[in-house]
């Protein structure tokens, strides 16, 4: 019998940069070093809804198979297999199950989902990525949350590779999915309006990610309207991140996400020793705080255009946080995560 089945999106034989897949990846390589590869069996959720169909043939073969069962689904998986697990559980002795939850929409979603929640409240542990959700989820009834920050193998720079950058055009970056929601087109308008303003460029922006599918157009056309300071550099792997990211100013965060949870963008950026401008989201100050970066209200462009004249002005308060970066980057690396995963197993 196998330590641990991981049921999540593996996306094998397929090109996937979002989120959820760089996560389901990094725990079962995270895994497979603490247990070996045999011990980690890996099952396959990409496809969508109409991957669902195998569900219970899945998670039968995880429970039969392995001593420990975790699951990293998105908002139709936790549906299905937040139900079937601790029901097939049922059969089997000494079964542990994990949910390790991605993103921070999950008590929202639970609040209408009430039998849901209760087959949740079935599991061994469901390990969550911020304080702020862990009280939302207490404050429902539930008892076995625990905090599991999001996490990242990195070479996080020592501080003698920072690079620093004290004039104009002062580099900013975006390096997440590329869609309306994360707030691409707002950054790019708020920097176009400054520099236009300023009658020089104040600031360039390089945009990295994949784009979302369904907003290919809307990008392309978006693209059509940058200046030669506004570049789209496509989709960079997940472990060549710091690399890209410590040439530059500073990450921009401008999600519209309100339930984001511990974003993976902002680790790499903090590996890289690279500060953040960032949108509150509702666990926003679980991760960037004053000394490592700068927040403003979601949505308000022009509260962001006040940041980047402040930043612009005093330049010196953006590299004074460098080496803070790197500090609070250790707490994300997936050696030190990965045991609040392990002990429960």
């Amino acid at each position: 019998m196998q330590k641990v089945a991981i049921i999540g999106h593996f996306a094998f034989g397929h090109k996937a940069a979002n989120g959820q897949t760089i996560k389901t990846k990094i725990l079962a390589e995270a895994l497979e070093k603490e247990f070996s590869e045999k011990q980690v069996l890996k099952i396959d959720t990409y496809g969508g809804i109409k991957a669902l169909i195998k569900s219970p043939i899945q998670v039968f073969s995880a429970l039969k198979k392995a001593q420990n069962v975790v699951i990293l689904p998105a908002h139709n998986g936790v549906r299905i297999f937040g139900r079937l697990l601790p029901l097939f559980n049922k059969f089997f002795k000494n079964r542990k199950i994990h949910y390790v939850v991605i993103g921070g929409w999950l008590p929202k979603l639970l609040k209408s989902k009430k039998q849901l929640a209760n087959a949740l409240k079935k599991f061994d542990g469901i390990y969550v990525e911020t304080n702020t959700m862990k009280n939302a989820l207490v404050a429902q009834g539930f008892q076995n949350i625990i905090v599991m920050p999001n996490c990242k193998e990195l070479n996080i720079l020592s501080s003698d590779e920072l690079v620093y950058s004290q004039e104009a055009p002062y580099k900013l970056c975006i390096f997440s999915r590329v869609s309306k929601e994360k707030g691409v087109e707002d950054a790019v308008n708020v920097i176009k309006t400054i520099n236009e303003k300023e009658g020089k460029v104040l600031f360039s922006l390089d945009i990295y990610g994949q784009v979302d599918a369904g907003q290919e157009e809307w990008f392309n056309n978006l693209q059509k309207s940058f200046p030669d300071y506004i570049k789209y550099g496509g989709v960079i792997q997940f472990d060549k991140s710091v690399e890209v990211l410590k040439t530059h100013f500073a990450l921009l965060f401008p999600t519209r996400f309100y339930t984001e949870g511990i974003p993976g963008t902002i680790i790499d950026a903090y590996a890289a020793g690279l500060p953040v401008i960032s949108a509150e989201w509702e666990s926003c100050f679980d991760i960037v705080n004053e000394n490592v970066g700068y927040t403003y209200k979601m949505g308000d462009l022009n509260q962001l255009s006040e940041v980047l004249y402040q930043i612009a002005n005093n330049p010196e308060n953006i590299l004074n946080k460098k080496t803070q970066c790197l500090k609070e980057a250790q707490a994300y690396k997936t050696t030190t995560v990965i045991k609040i995963l392990t002990d429960k197993m």
